[in-house]
């Protein structure tokens, strides 16, 4: 599956790289079957996704749950690769913030 791996977190349009990686190199991690787990910045969450056909190329949209420092978060999002080693996404908080993101392969 194109999305396997680990992506660090390059880039997000609602948060500044000094927040996103104040913590950890901000990462997103999936596995084989779609899902895996992210975090920036105070923000932590497991997802649970699926790889939807997006015209012709492919996209795995998500749902994640987790926190954000320390109080339960929940929402979505999705992830779709620009190339092989870079992908571009948005990840967005339920009845709250959202943002674009880029990353590339570790």
């Amino acid at each position: 599956m194109e999305f396997t791996g680990t992506w660090h977190i390059y880039e997000m349009s609602n948060w500044d790289e000094e927040y996103f990686n104040m913590e950890v190199q901000a990462y997103i991690e999936i596995d084989e079957q779609g899902n895996g787990e992210f975090q920036f910045g105070l923000v932590h969450g497991y997802i649970d996704g699926d790889i939807i056909k997006d015209g012709n190329n492919k996209k795995l949209e998500f749902t994640w749950d987790g926190n954000d420092e320390c109080d339960e978060a929940s929402g979505n999002g999705w992830l779709k690769l620009k190339d092989e080693n870079e992908l571009e996404g948005e990840i967005e908080f339920h009845y709250a913030d959202s943002s674009t993101l880029l990353a590339k392969r570790a």
